[in-house]
């Protein structure tokens, strides 16, 4: 008697079992009945299904969950839309300011009534002679120009205790905020920090995305760049 294959003492096993019906697609053609005497347990229904209805669960909850993401895509992306709008909206209502110094008011005024933003601060330097002296311009100390300096993108989080959040009205309710530099449009140098703050620790979150709010700040650093002294040697 020939010896026995150690090949074919070998177990069978559900990868086995699995690749062989990948690799036939017509098993179930030549065994229909296998279909409806196969029973599975359903985790809707709570019994024994047939693999027919088993599939059919299976499918009917796969279009579920497209159902939902295709939902969220549609409800992300009309969030969006109201957001752009909301900001066209803004950016005109700055546009249409014709006096250097309505433009710091505009923008916080602009900001709290078309985004709800509860509690707004902001202040600048490097501005022209006449309007060092206006109260957006005081108690900036190098601190704060260095730390707006260093904001490669706006921070959003919880208070990191920095001292622009007692510009606030009641810095003691801030529970998220965000920082934006405003910047130069010519060589992108900070010359303000804008200042959102909100009660909500889920307003501002650490993890939210900062694409809106940057675009935010390069509106402000374009509008109120008319406050700039003039660079050196520029003509007036």
């Amino acid at each position: 008697m020939a010896p026995t294959p150690a090949a074919a003492l070998q177990p069978i096993t559900e990868d086995d079992i699995a690749q062989f019906l990948l690799n036939t697609p017509d098993f179930f053609e030549r065994h229909a009945e296998l279909l409806a005497s196969v029973q599975l347990t359903s985790p809707h229904a709570g019994r024994a299904v047939s693999l027919l209805e088993r599939q059919v669960e299976i499918l009917r909850e796969r279009l579920r969950q497209l159902e939902l993401r295709a939902a969220e895509l549609i409800r992300n992306g009309q969030d969006n839309m109201g957001l752009l709008d909301r900001l066209q909206r803004w950016t005109c209502r700055l546009l249409a300011v014709q006096a250097p110094a309505e433009l710091p008011a505009a923008v916080l005024q602009g900001l709290r009534e078309t985004f709800d933003v509860p509690q707004l601060a902001l202040r600048l330097w490097g501005l022209a002679p006449h309007w060092q002296d206006a109260p957006w311009a005081q108690g900036v100390s190098d601190d704060v120009r260095t730390f707006a300096a260093s904001l490669q993108e706006p921070y959003c989080g919880g208070n990191p205790g920095v001292e622009a959040v007692q510009w606030l009205e009641d810095p003691a309710s801030v529970a998220s905020l965000a920082l934006l530099p405003v910047r130069r449009p010519d060589d992108n140098a900070a010359f303000g920090l804008l200042v959102l703050a909100s009660p909500d620790a889920r307003r501002f979150q650490a993890q939210a995305g900062t694409d809106f709010l940057r675009r935010i700040g390069e509106q402000v650093g374009a509008a109120l760049s008319r406050l700039l002294a003039p660079a050196p040697g520029a003509q007036a």
